[in-house]
């Protein structure tokens, strides 16, 4: 049985539901990683708490951190109802998912390659975990950097980033495959910015460590 991960944004969450369901159907082991950026975003301004990203990544304070926990457990229930009685919502810090924390950006982690034996049992009884990106500690961890992190760990045979846009965009145009190498010089050179920036970052990671990697129609190769 093949193995593929699937990452999606919290504001697309119950829109993928059917998508996720087809790619079960068709007999992959599937695991599904889900953010909540929005929801965070817009509870965090209605408490007074200031927003701010660097490179795509959310400066997490304590206060901060509390919101991401709620948010992320609000999507996580509705994703996994969305998506059936086969769905099940796990929490990366009780699955054990471990990170580095990165000082500046707070409560903050870059996540480490893992094989939860919870995720592995769940996705050989043919169940379908829903994984919320939150690391030992706990620390907020991006999804994309997360979804990235199980698949090498799981060995999977495909990550695969859904989002709202058709793939990698570069001078007005969707790249169709983007070597490794070169989508490091693009983020080197500050080609691209915003949510792209951890998505094309960990699909980079991926690749070189032997998984496909692909965000919407842009393919990424070593």
């Amino acid at each position: 049985m093949s193995l593929l991960v699937v990452k999606c944004g919290g504001a697309r969450a119950a829109d993928v539901a059917a998508e996720i369901r087809g790619l079960c159907a068709q007999g992959d082991g599937v695991v599904v990683v889900h953010g909540a950026g929005p929801q965070i975003s817009r509870a965090m301004a209605a408490r007074g708490l200031e927003v701010t990203f660097v490179r795509g990544r959310r400066v997490t304070t304590p206060e901060a951190l509390a919101v991401v926990e709620e948010e992320l457990a609000a999507v996580n229930r509705a994703l996994a109802s969305a998506l059936g009685p086969r769905a099940i919502g796990l929490r990366g810090d009780v699955i054990g998912l471990r990170a580095e924390r990165v000082p500046e950006l707070g409560l903050v982690g870059d996540a480490r390659p893992c094989r939860p034996p919870a995720v592995v049992a769940a996705v050989a009884s043919r169940y379908l975990p829903v994984v919320a990106p939150l690391a030992v500690g706990p620390l907020n961890v991006n999804a994309d950097d997360a979804a990235a992190a199980l698949a090498i760990g799981l060995e999977a045979d495909r990550l695969v980033f859904l989002s709202d846009v058709p793939g990698v965009l570069h001078e007005g145009a969707v790249v169709g495959a983007l070597e490794a190498d070169e989508a490091d010089r693009l983020l080197g050179a500050g080609a691209f910015e915003g949510g792209i920036v951890p998505k094309l970052t960990a699909a980079v990671r991926a690749a070189r460590l032997g998984v496909a990697a692909a965000i919407g129609e842009t393919a990424v190769t070593t």
